[in-house]
């Protein structure tokens, strides 16, 4: 295994792990081609209004916590 503290080393960590990257990237493209994306999507959603409740409660909590929206996102003023 790499010394992650050895700046020669491709298993950077601090600034990230490029090959763990890699394969991220590689795993989210090919299931993005696999054509399963809609059915994961149907599969996520809540199975209950109770579910979907919680799902809301989750999501106020987390937004709660956030620092607020990165303005690059609005960058050339057309919403979205």
């Amino acid at each position: 295994m790499n010394d992650p503290q050895d700046p020669k080393s491709p298993d950077i960590q601090g600034e990230g792990n490029y090959e763990a990257t890699r394969r991220y990237d590689k795993a989210t493209t090919d299931f993005v081609k696999s054509g399963k994306v809609d059915e994961a999507a149907r599969n996520a959603r809540p199975k209950s209004e109770s579910e979907a409740e919680a799902m809301r409660k989750a999501e106020l909590e987390g937004k709660s916590h956030a620092k607020g929206e990165d303005p690059a996102l609005r960058k050339g003023g057309g919403s979205q």
